[in-house]
């Protein structure tokens, strides 16, 4: 064998390579595929390109950030913020509590692409992992709860308190405007609720639980356990309430109701919390998965997302979301809530740690914690301090007149916190990761001798616990080892489609890459194990990283000030408008109440409006989908004098870079309105165009699109805030934030200060590793993989919507493009519908249908795709068109084809018997790349129909499965 000499392998003369930065592993296409592009578009350089496509009006390149970092420069910057955190044993309690996560659910659901980077499951015939994971969600939730339906998750406690005060006057359908609120709610629930009721008409009275209800009364929500721990008996406080003509909510505890008597037996109408001490770490505020349950009947009535059961066209049972026409796209203005994403990664947390403990192990962990906490409260009594309260489950308050402060601060020397209620008052609460170490040092801390203390005879509880079985469904029976565990969630991711498979080609989405590196350091004690009411001082690099994500942002978006605290996109339009409102009001023009919308724009915006106390009017689009501005004009004109704001989208919702958005802020802006820019699209318009520059006011950011926190499913999102000089007086505010000193003023949005603050190192890492030019050229490449797809698909599918480019030229789309299938479904009958399915079969998931524009596909394939990925989806999508073809010549029958069949799945293309005019292999194989990466889709077309007609929203008990075995 011969030798190969170093002159073979070593060039003549050593060139150092160039480096590869971050920016090219984010961005998909290479450069020389980026000259591939272009030359398919007709045109020398990208920036010939955006010249053409962004109005040199709104023009402003210029981005103030650092240096754009290695990965492994930004996992040294991000270990040493880390450090700055202090991770301490919180036993703050109110709501948020430590938690054990199990491994193989950190790294096979929180730490795995599969299920991080999956979307909305929108299309349930490839979601069906999600949809079983989130169907145990709503499962275990009604049957802790004791109530008969469940959605699929909210966005926070706080929230989701919110949510079941509007749930119940829209139940009540009296005219009574008046919540009764029990003093022992949590602190920053009640400041939500605040921020909430005043705009829609609402008045908070607060009061002691035990005190007569008024006739004007309707609703009354409870805490439970209290604030400061109290157990109670609610159900003769729910027959006062309803004798009173008032309906009644609890914000419960649900570690607490595996235990204790479940609301849902007591009489309570709806019953809301959190599912974050189910195994889902506290990461100093979020994300976490509130929920809300309600009594049988109530389920149209339900705010966010509900999976239901049905059957597809095979007879086989199978999932999707129920409900559908409650969505806020539809709905707009008459929206009883804004809510349009939840948090679903968390409640497949949640869920799964309920299976993986099941009943018993659930139990034990809840009686472990009580004991915790009636050992402690026996100790302080036997020392002779008074304690609040008689009951408790796992939080005891002590009666310390003027010693708190001291006590808090001895707890902290031994590096536990303790809740300061006030100067008289400590909070002690107990949980999963308490240990009878923890108990003697909180004694300690008050001056007991734990070995003086002794154990308690009997615990105070007793006469308040569940008798009734719990969970008594085959999900949370099965899977005790890790085998049974790590196969489960195996068998479900794959039956979904995520970005780890292939492209999401949705348009108004942003599915691009969410870096492994950004996520890295989500998990770490020292960003998951904080409080977010533990002493600033423990958070100071949490602190450091919000202040100089927020300087980021306002950086990009040319705005004075942010706040990071709304916790969705949804969140964030309240918060801005709000702030609208509240700026109007200061200058005492509370008349100004008009909120323009145009008509193409997402219903969260309308729904948002309304919560804000605004009035909607709709102002009308032209044929190319821009802002009609005559018709803006003249709503102007009508509304002069009452005119609070614009809501506009930028890029529109059409896709395309309106000429005329500098004409729109000034005539908004000569009328004494403000003007509002939803940054849905921001991925167009990151280093090339500041939306705080060029006319608007304010505008929430999505951190789940544009800057790369995954979608999870359908949640966690965060949805920043940011504002003009004018407006930074309104951001929101929060009762943690008011007790340090900060930003006091303004509306609480959500229940922690910092919103879902453990992901905020997602889009922190991202931005910091991109930097300026990076992020510019993010921009610029997904404006050029938009224009590609549609300069090569418009033979077979019209774009609707194209930049106004002037008289006999073609204009360019923004990020992305929509695709007008309206010719083709009535010349053949196939339908929007059909070429989604159909893409399951060439291994895609669909774009997003028929919105803005009924009929038609939107298309966004952001900058992270390669030619290669972009090249298999145009290429998927003519052969599609090819068959609609066939279908129109009538070589195929309407009714019998591979497009109204679809998908396929393998028991289908596998039978005995096949009488389609179509082969198999062009049913399941119809190209040779969809060979190389076959999806199969779990189940054939849904039925939705069928699943509205038979509302099913939890799994059948353990009995009915045993006899419908029996009987099979």
């Amino acid at each position: 064998m011969s030798e190969i000499s170093p002159s073979e392998i070593l060039p003549s003369k050593i060139v150092p390579p160039k480096p590869v930065v971050f920016a090219d592993r984010h961005i998909g296409p290479s450069d020389s595929e980026r000259q591939i592009m272009l030359s398919v578009l007709g045109i020398d350089s990208v920036a010939e390109l955006i010249d053409a496509t962004v109005p040199n009006s709104i023009r402003d390149e210029q981005l103030a950030l650092d240096a754009a970092l290695s990965e492994a420069q930004a996992i040294e910057l991000i270990t040493e913020i880390a450090d700055q955190n202090q991770v301490l044993t919180s036993l703050i309690g109110t709501g948020y509590h430590g938690t054990i996560t199990p491994a193989v659910l950190r790294r096979n659901i929180l730490e795995n692409p599969a299920w991080y980077t999956a979307y909305t499951p929108y299309q349930p015939e490839i979601s069906q992992g999600r949809l079983e994971a989130l169907l145990n969600f709503q499962t275990m939730v009604a049957d802790l709860s004791g109530l008969e339906i469940a959605n699929a998750s909210l966005l926070d406690e706080g929230t989701a308190v919110a949510e079941a005060m509007v749930m119940l006057l829209r139940m009540s359908k009296s005219k009574r405007t008046v919540l009764l609120v029990d003093e022992a709610i949590h602190p920053q629930s009640l400041a939500v609720l605040r921020t909430r009721a005043e705009p829609i008409g609402i008045e908070l009275r607060v009061a002691d639980r035990n005190g007569p209800v008024a006739d004007d009364v309707f609703g009354v929500i409870y805490q439970y356990p209290g604030t400061t721990g109290e157990v109670y008996d609610l159900a003769p406080l729910v027959q006062t309430a309803n004798k009173a003509g008032a309906l009644t909510a609890v914000a419960a505890d649900l570690l607490s109701l595996v235990v204790l008597k479940s609301p849902g037996e007591c009489g309570v109408d709806v019953v809301v919390g959190s599912t974050q001490r189910f195994g889902v770490p506290m990461g100093a505020g979020g994300p976490h998965a509130a929920f809300m349950a309600a009594s049988e009947g109530s389920q149209r009535s339900l705010p966010g997302r509900v999976v239901g059961m049905s059957v597809d066209a095979e007879g086989r049972p199978a999932l999707r979301l129920a409900l559908q026409t409650r969505e806020q796209h539809i709905r707009r203005e008459k929206a009883t809530s804004n809510i349009c994403t939840a948090q679903v990664l968390l409640a497949v947390m949640a869920a799964m740690y309920a299976s993986y403990h099941g009943p018993d192990g659930l139990r034990a962990i809840a009686f472990r914690t009580h004991a915790h906490a009636s050992r402690l409260a026996h100790g302080l009594q036997t020392a002779g301090i008074g304690l609040a309260h008689d009951s408790w489950f796992d939080t005891v308050t002590a009666v310390v007149p003027g010693r708190a402060a001291e006590i808090v601060s001895a707890a902290a020397d031994a590096r536990i916190n303790l809740r300061h209620v006030d100067d008289d008052h400590v909070g002690i609460s107990f949980d999963e990761t308490s240990t009878t170490d923890v108990v003697d040092a909180v004694l300690r801390a008050f001056g007991i001798n734990s070995a003086d203390a002794g154990d308690p005879a009997e615990s105070p509880i007793n006469h308040m616990l569940r008798s009734d079985k719990i969970l008594d469904y085959e999900p949370f029976h099965r899977f005790r080892t890790e085998t049974q565990m790590l196969r489960y969630l195996r068998y479900l991711s794959d039956k979904d489609i995520a970005l780890d498979r292939s492209m999401i080609p949705l348009g108004s989405c942003t599915m691009k890459l969410n870096a492994t590196t950004e996520m890295e350091p989500i998990t770490w004690p020292e960003f998951a194990n904080i409080h977010p009411f533990a002493p600033v001082a423990q958070q100071q690099g949490y602190v450091r990283m919000v202040a100089e994500l927020e300087q980021m942002l306002a950086s990009i978006t040319g705005y004075a000030g942010v706040s990071l605290q709304p916790n969705a996109g949804s969140q964030g339009e309240l918060a801005g408008l709000l702030a609208i409102r509240a700026y109007h009001r200061s200058n005492g023009e509370t008349e100004r109440d008009i909120c323009l919308i145009p008509s193409s724009a997402h219903g969260t915006n309308a729904a948002s409006a309304v919560m804000a106390g605004m009035r909607v009017v709709v102002v009308a689009c032209n044929d190319n989908g821009d802002v009609d501005v005559a018709d803006l004009d003249k709503k102007i004109s009508e509304h002069r004098a009452s005119l609070a704001a614009i809501m506009v989208t930028y890029p529109s919702t059409h896709g395309v870079f309106e000429a005329a958005i500098g004409e729109i802020c000034e005539l908004v802006h000569d009328a004494g309105g403000q003007v509002y820019v939803d940054g849905a699209n921001l991925n167009a318009l990151v280093g090339l165009a500041k939306p705080g520059k060029f006319g608007a006011d304010v505008s929430h950011l999505n951190l789940h699109k544009t800057f790369c926190i995954p979608h999870g499913g359908g949640g966690p999102g965060v949805g920043p805030v940011a504002v003009g000089e004018h407006l930074i007086p309104f951001l929101p505010g929060h009762p943690v934030l008011a007790a340090r000193g900060e930003r006091i003023t303004g509306p609480t949005i959500s229940a922690a200060p910092w919103g879902s603050a453990g992901i905020l190192a997602i889009p922190y890492l991202y931005i910091a590793m991109m930097g300026a030019d990076g992020l510019r050229q993010a921009t610029t490449t997904a404006i050029l993989s938009a224009n590609y797809i549609a300069a090569r698909l418009e033979p077979h599918f019209p774009v609707l919507y194209r930049g106004d480019a002037g008289p006999g030229k073609q204009g360019w789309v923004a990020h992305e493009c929509i695709l007008d299938l309206r010719p083709m479904t009535k010349a053949s009958g196939v339908t929007v519908d059909d070429v989604a399915k159909r893409l399951v079969d060439y291994g895609f998931h669909a774009p997003t249908m028929s919105f803005p524009v009924a009929g038609t596909l939107m298309v966004e394939p952001t900058e992270s795709e390669s030619l290669e990925e972009l090249d298999r989806f145009c290429e998927a999508m003519i052969a599609i068109a090819d068959e609609v073809k066939r279908v129109e010549s009538c070589e195929w029958p309407a009714d019998d084809n591979p497009l109204v069949h679809a998908p396929h799945t393998a028991e289908a293309v596998t039978a005995d018997e096949w009488s389609h005019p179509y082969s198999r292999q062009l049913a399941a194989y119809p190209m040779v790349t969809s060979r190389h990466n076959k999806i199969w889709p779990p189940v054939a077309r849904i039925d939705g129909a069928h699943g509205d007609r038979n509302f099913i929203c939890s799994c059948p008990p353990i009995e009915e499965l045993a006899e419908a075995g029996a009987s099979a």
